[in-house]
């Protein structure tokens, strides 16, 4: 099991200082964790991911694999496998042959070739498809095959690059299943890239949440879930609501807030700040609060503020609802509710302080 430490890493594709793909990236991947980059188009996670393959070289910084510095090192040296977003198999070949691919390019002998074939097969559950061609593979199956050609040359890391885009809805929830119970059983160091919230909060022992070249925030899914360090973190994760305040007093890593709701109406909140955000004096501060925990009640209930409901979305499980609130749009999804609130009817709003945390803007 390896250890992937990234260092103060930066990437320029251009000479702007002011256009950095990913700007000073401190992370550290644990031996045999399965570590996410997780964020929108664009905001560096698959340059991160190749600076750690070694396809792009850091403008400054260091990449370190337990203590080696692997910075300058050339791909072929890092003892990396990788899986694509669109698998890069040879549809000429067949199965065993797209995954002994490695293995040749290595010089492994011939006859030490097959047992590890067969075993990297064995651990995708393809036994029995070593003589299929490629285009006789459903897409999930070519995915697989992708993951065996990575698994095949028993990499120190296995780097993941949206490998489940290609995949319909079904099929991406059975194969994200797949290569967590791989990687678990194997205990390699996994470093994954994605764009689905979902699949990053099911996959990952812990997530790195990036935009614009980067990183919000470290933390487990449920760390990043329920205690986001920044707005972009909240809105990003969950599509939680952020909502203007005023900060009336604040401590070490609480204060009271003021929320405001129709007709000049507020309340005071005791809220938790995220680490680092300033809760000295007064001022405009940013509250998060997921849809789950704002709950509607009657117009005019004590300790509510005043909402008007903009629309109403019935999903199944719940009902979605989006509430103008003084200015701020504000979501609530009612679970297992029935009698969803009509557009353009006022109706109140009520948020547990344990449920809202200041965050940086």
């Amino acid at each position: 099991m390896t250890q992937i430490t990234l260092r103060g890493v930066s990437k320029h594709f251009s000479k702007n200082a002011d256009a950095a793909a990913v700007r000073d990236v401190d992370v550290v991947v644990e031996s045999g964790e399965f570590f996410t980059l997780l964020g929108p188009s664009g905001c560096g996670k698959t340059t991160t991911l190749r600076m750690v393959a070694g396809f792009y070289y850091p403008t400054k910084g260091d990449i370190l694999f337990d203590e080696e510095n692997v910075t300058r090192r050339p791909v072929h040296r890092r003892g990396t496998g990788m899986v694509f977003q669109n698998y890069a198999l040879f549809p000429h070949m067949t199965v065993a042959e797209n995954v002994a691919y490695g293995l040749k390019v290595r010089k492994i002998s011939r006859a030490d070739r097959g047992p590890r074939i067969a075993e990297a097969l064995r651990q995708v559950s393809l036994d029995g498809f070593a003589a299929r061609r490629i285009d006789e593979l459903s897409g999930g199956q070519q995915q697989r095959v992708a993951l065996a050609r990575a698994l095949v040359i028993q990499p120190r890391v296995l780097l993941l690059d949206e490998p489940l885009s290609n995949l319909d809805a079904k099929l991406r929830e059975e194969t994200r299943r797949e290569i967590r119970r791989m990687q678990s059983n194997s205990a390699i160091t996994a470093l994954y890239v994605t764009h689905d919230q979902a699949e990053a909060m099911a996959m990952s022992d812990r997530i790195a949440v990036m935009e614009s070249g980067t990183v919000h925030q470290v933390g487990t899914p449920q760390e990043i879930y329920n205690t986001p360090t920044t707005a972009f973190v909240a809105r990003f994760i969950g599509n939680s609501n952020v909502l203007d305040a005023q900060l009336v007093e604040g401590r070490t890593d609480r204060g009271t807030v003021r929320l405001h709701g129709a007709n000049g109406q507020s309340i005071d909140r005791q809220v938790e700040f995220a680490a680092g955000l300033s809760t000295q004096g007064s001022g405009d501060i940013k509250i998060a609060v997921r849809p789950e925990n704002v709950r509607l009640v009657p117009s005019g209930t004590p300790d509510s503020l005043e909402a008007r409901v903009v629309s109403s979305e019935f999903t199944g499980l719940a009902t979605n609802v989006e509430l103008d609130l003084a200015g701020n749009r504000l979501g609530a999804t009612i679970i297992n509710g029935t009698d969803a609130p009509v557009a353009g009817s006022p109706i109140a709003i009520q948020m547990d302080a344990r449920h809202l945390r200041a965050v940086h803007a």
